[in-house]
């Protein structure tokens, strides 16, 4: 019997519940789709991952990937129907996309009476089982944090299953699959495929988690394990890092952001909405947001890193350099977008998903909402992040902006963070666009008056 195996965000052969059930079954011919919908938002970051990725698990399966373009309603059960295939076996996908598209093919394979098979997720708890006692959904994080430790996950498959692969040349009617595509010339912030993960996760274990809680908001230390491109691809599991971690606060610290993003991928799954609509839809409101002309032109200051304010632009630039930006700077560049240029959330992140090679829907979408005010923390629109005060603080040499802002490499120490204060002009260097004092006042008056028309819409209703 012939199995189909169609990777998605699962592209390793160990510790994956799909690919064991598949193998089980006897032959095993792996599939990755080129689907267009997903390839027509990716920058040069993204597709250089994945192709990347693609060519390591390719290797890592003695070149029998079968990589296919088309609408995945189209390929697939195409694929099964010319291998005989009754069941393909996938990772469950709880994205808004993700779900359209899967009962989609689901709907066209049963024309053929084959079956999409769902086993495992990205996830060690899949979005929707850490509920309250009433089945509702948590909001907050610290009690979801809670519930999710206490339910626990399945320990890692080991060792990776024993599989017969059916290469594309055995495949009748394979004239359209292609080899693993090159990737565009892009620069990455690490090693890709299974193995580069598993080699990251040991040194990370090994030098970076016991001081990890110390180290992790400071970009010039280089003090996080920079998985999340590892994760979002599925090179890793998860529940592989969790089982190799032990007690201390590093461990801990590193857990909760595992955590973080499985919390983040339930309240999506829950809200499939909330990929492009703020949770509280009172931030979708035109008026809260500059809607000059102006607005586009700061807009694109921000997308290159030539706002004036150097620890933003390090992270915007570090993000076009290298696909990757250190999660502080994340922070700080999308309170600046939304608090000091009054730019809606969303354009930014579609950029960073646009550009960033570990660009996950769920945990970017909600990442942004929390720093824009809109989504899961309690009262977070007072929360403005001033840019200089968080470089100081967070790169107190100003090693983090020298790397990245190469005008600004003459000047020593912390100084970097404020070059408008020096006697002289840097050149090449821009004026800050906006004055951060002056920013926060007028971004706290628009979502103080937000705040209170939503207040007396409630008491009038």
């Amino acid at each position: 019997m012939t199995e189909l195996m169609w990777f998605r965000r699962d592209l390793r052969l160990t510790d994956n519940p799909a690919l064991a059930r598949a193998a089980a079954g006897g032959e095993v011919v792996g599939l990755f789709v080129l689907d267009p919908a997903l390839l027509r938002s990716a920058g040069p970051a993204r597709l250089a991952w994945l192709s990347a990725s693609l060519k390591a698990l390719d290797d890592s399966m003695g070149g029998a990937l079968h990589v296919v373009p088309g609408r995945p309603s189209e390929v697939v059960p195409r694929l099964a129907a010319a291998v005989a295939a009754e069941r393909v076996n996938v990772s469950a996908d709880f994205g808004p996309y993700g779900r359209r598209r899967d009962a989609s093919v689901s709907a066209a394979l049963s024309q053929t009476q084959a079956s999409l098979i769902a086993t495992g997720s990205p996830y060690a708890i899949a979005p929707g089982r850490v509920a309250k006692g009433d089945g509702s959904a948590y909001r907050v994080f610290t009690p979801f944090y809670k519930a999710w430790l206490g339910h626990g996950w399945r320990p890692p498959l080991a060792p990776a299953p024993s599989i017969q692969w059916r290469r594309p040349s055995d495949v009748p009617g394979s004239a359209g699959v292609e080899t693993v595509p090159e990737p565009p010339a892009a620069a990455l912030p690490c090693d890709v495929g299974e193995r580069a993960a598993e080699r990251a996760w040991e040194a990370f274990r090994q030098d970076g988690l016991a001081h990890y809680r110390a180290r992790r908001d400071r970009p010039d230390l280089g003090g996080t394990s920079v998985l999340s491109p590892h994760l979002r691809w599925g090179e890793i599991h998860p529940r592989t890092l969790l089982a190799d971690l032990a007690d201390g606060e590093g461990a801990e610290a590193f857990r909760r952001e595992l955590a973080f993003r499985e919390f983040y991928a339930d309240i999506l799954a829950r809200n499939p909405s909330s990929a492009t609509n703020s949770l509280d839809p009172n931030f979708d409101k035109p008026d809260l947001y500059r809607q000059a002309v102006s607005a586009d032109a700061d807009f694109e200051h921000w997308c290159r890193g030539t706002t004036g304010y150097p620890f933003v632009d390090a992270g915007m630039r570090q993000l076009l350099a290298q696909g990757w930006m250190h999660n502080r700077v994340r922070m700080v560049v999308a309170s600046f977008l939304v608090k000091d240029l009054l730019i809606p959330w969303w354009r930014g992140a579609e950029w960073f998903m646009r550009h960033l090679a570990d660009g996950d829907l769920a945990s970017n979408s909600q990442g942004w909402q929390w720093t824009a005010g809109c989504g899961t923390d309690a009262a977070p629109y007072f929360r403005v992040f001033n840019p200089v005060t968080q470089g100081l603080r967070f790169d107190p040499h100003g090693d983090y902006v020298r790397r990245f802002v190469p005008e600004l490499r003459g000047i020593e120490g912390a100084a970097v963070h404020e070059p408008w204060t020096l006697p002289s002009a840097v050149p090449g260097y821009p004026e800050p666009i906006v004055d951060h004092g002056e920013a926060r006042k007028e971004a706290l008056a628009r979502f103080a008056h937000l705040r209170e028309a939503a207040t007396a819409l409630t008491q009038a209703d």
